[in-house]
């Protein structure tokens, strides 16, 4: 497909980020852009889910927040249980007074992307595909412009580039943008490279659907497969498990409800089907690392589609100020990327302590004290989950609010 020469706005990429910065664009009256994606449309299923509140409410300026709730679960709580009892438990009640959502909000990646792109079908906006940038370059009139180039030989001339390209960024990458952890690397990094996902359907039904055991969680997607996640530091995880494989790790560590063992559960059960199934592996880069933490919250993408909203708003603020005076500086653009790196490393500090909490093991910490420090933490959550204001806090962190 043949794309344009010129144009004010680039926007690569066609997930929820880069889906969410066109939609947000448009509503700002700028419709001099571009949305080019490299592949064919997306068949990923990740969950955007407990950190939805902010996004719901930031949501509300590009108008999709019903699409979106129309198609959810809504959950009033985040548990935390052992095989056979409930460890903690914090309920989104609290949230009333700063949120219209006061509920954690589960929909798969893919339906995300198919209620933002009927948004823009609405609105006609295209998304070009398939086109690959291969290269960016100053153009040599307008040192204001960018030249991009495509795999395909065509080029175009875009003022603003908006890369919301993915984890493993060609645009970042081309213009050398790299990012650091201000506070190291990760302790539980490690266990964290061991991640296995799983998308899979049970016979018969679980009783209760949404259960977190250590490392393990299970929940209910829209199609009514359950999403599985566990992380462990013992052995290197197949790069696309079996389904014997991830029964075996729902009978070894999951929770009672799901377990195919009639000595767990009276009422055994077992997974039907394999829908999709992966390894995760960490990366080196910031946006990156958030994606690969803990799974409680799915923060990484909240981030991405939160900072689109932002981004865009401060663009469009930026294309009035030049109109008015061309030769002014980018105060706007620098200061909504220093606020937005500062949510970033929130972000990463918050996920940063779940992995921690998550990561503890439940082997002995020596043999003068048969006590494991993961035992330890459930006492300690069992009790601190009596408070109200311990739920509360817990809450305010999964939801995001405090980090807009």
């Amino acid at each position: 497909m043949s794309l344009p020469e010129n144009t004010t706005v680039l926007v690569v990429g066609a997930g929820p980020a880069g889906v969410t910065a066109t939609l947000s664009l448009a509503h700002h009256g700028c419709h001099d852009f571009v949305m080019v994606v490299r592949g064919c449309r997306s068949r990923r299923t990740e969950n955007i889910k407990s950190g939805h509140h902010t996004l719901c409410n930031r949501r509300a300026s590009i108008d999709a927040v019903d699409g979106l709730l129309s198609q959810a679960i809504r959950e009033k709580g985040f548990k935390i249980t052992s095989r056979s009892s409930q460890i903690f438990e914090a309920k989104f009640d609290s949230l009333k007074k700063h949120s219209a959502h006061p509920y954690a909000l589960y929909i798969p990646q893919n339906v995300t992307e198919l209620v933002l792109g009927q948004k823009l079908q609405s609105l006609s906006v295209q998304v070009q595909r398939p086109h690959r940038v291969v290269g960016m370059k100053q153009n040599e009139k307008d040192s204001r412009v960018t030249d991009v180039s495509f795999e395909d030989g065509q080029v175009i001339r875009a003022r603003y580039i908006i890369g919301a390209d993915g984890a493993c960024s060609i645009i970042r990458t081309i213009a050398g943008m790299g990012f650091s952890d201000s506070e190291g690397p990760n302790t539980a990094e490690n266990a964290l490279v061991q991640m296995v996902s799983a998308d899979v359907t049970f016979e018969p039904e679980p009783v209760d659907p949404f259960t977190l055991e250590g490392y393990l969680s299970a929940h209910h997607e829209i199609d009514l497969s359950h999403r599985l996640c566990r992380t462990w530091k013992e052995r290197r995880a197949p790069r696309a498990p079996s389904k014997e494989y991830i029964q075996k790790l729902i009978d070894t560590y999951g929770p009672a409800c799901i377990t195919s063992d009639p000595s767990l559960d009276p009422r055994p059960v077992k997974i039907d089907q394999l829908v999709w199934s992966t390894r995760h592996r960490s990366h080196s880069a910031i946006a990156d690392r958030i994606f690969t933490r803990f799974p409680a919250g799915s923060q990484g993408m909240n981030l991405g589609m939160r900072d689109a909203i932002f981004l865009t708003e401060a663009i469009t603020k930026h294309i009035q100020a030049s109109a008015e005076n061309p030769d002014g500086d980018d105060a706007i653009l620098q200061e909504i990327a220093d606020a937005r790196h500062a949510r970033a490393l929130e972000t990463i500090g918050f996920t940063r302590t779940l992995s921690n909490l998550a990561s503890l093991a439940y082997d002995p910490y020596a043999w003068w004290m048969p006590f494991s420090v993961a035992s330890f933490r459930d006492l300690v959550l069992r009790i601190l989950g009596g408070f109200d204001c311990v739920q509360s806090k817990v809450a305010w962190g999964l939801s995001g609010l405090g980090r807009r």
